[in-house]
């Protein structure tokens, strides 16, 4: 029998995709399970999720937080269950449907088969694969990726992907508790120390598409925290708080 596979999806208003979303992935095969880790959603995202849950309750899980605690909070609260709940591979991903279920395993496969430690869902290993985006957002978010592999030297090219696949010994050897970051960079700390520690990390491209529903999580404080905490993760590596050997990165 397989081992279970952990796919963690934060939600802040995501009644409108949820229920299919959900139903989509756990359609996908039969070792893939759900946390959803809602952030007190007013629209009434976790009483869908629970609705599911009662006759899913083995693959659907979810944790209910009082009040918008943020994208890397989230994260972190997904990762901490995957370990104690002895996951060996957890996803990422969006609920929106800017990621696309069907590209789930393409992710998951790698990992299980332990040729990489850490699977992303790149948007600009091959060239720049998104649709419907605006072009003031598509340019922001290409400079931003470009700006953090500058600084932090990680040769990742998606930085700030959110859609991954990564092996449970990823989490174990970074220190959750030293992960400062809660918007979406969030995203480029964990590449980062994930890369610092060494670890496999492989690229692979895929197409990410405007969320269906609902609006964006991006903000100006988001965005601000990005642009020094990249500086800041440079610096611990220079200060000695981080090895000054990187993993080999593998694309595909």
């Amino acid at each position: 029998m397989r081992q279970p596979i952990l796919v963690i999806t934060p939600t802040y208003n995501e009644s409108a995709t949820i229920r299919r979303l959900m139903t989509d992935v756990l359609a996908l095969r039969s070792d893939l399970e759900l946390l959803i880790v809602d952030d007190g959603s007013p629209d009434g995202t976790a009483s869908i999720v629970r609705d599911l849950q009662v006759r899913n309750p083995d693959r659907i899980h979810l944790i209910e937080r009082e009040g918008k605690q943020g994208l890397g909070s989230a994260y972190l609260a997904g990762f901490r269950y995957a370990l104690a709940n002895g996951y060996q591979a957890i996803c990422e991903m969006d609920a929106d449907f800017s990621h696309n279920p069907e590209d789930l395993p393409q992710l998951i496969d790698p990992v299980v088969k332990g040729e990489t430690d850490l699977a992303i869902g790149s948007r600009y290993c091959k060239g720049i694969s998104i649709v419907n985006w605006p072009l003031r957002r598509l340019i922001l978010s290409y400079t931003a990726n470009m700006y953090a592999r500058w600084v932090t030297g990680v040769p990742i090219q998606d930085m700030t992907a959110g859609f991954k696949c990564i092996h449970r010994r990823v989490l174990e050897t970074i220190d959750l508790d030293d992960i400062r970051s809660n918007g979406y960079a969030f995203q480029i700390e964990l590449h980062f120390r994930a890369s610092m520690a060494k670890f496999r990390i492989r690229e692979i491209s895929i197409i990410f598409r405007e969320r269906e529903e609902g609006v964006s999580k991006m903000s100006r404080s988001i965005v601000r925290e990005a642009i020094w905490r990249v500086w800041q993760l440079r610096f611990q590596e220079l200060l000695g708080r981080g090895s000054s050997r990187r993993s080999t990165n593998d694309r595909q």
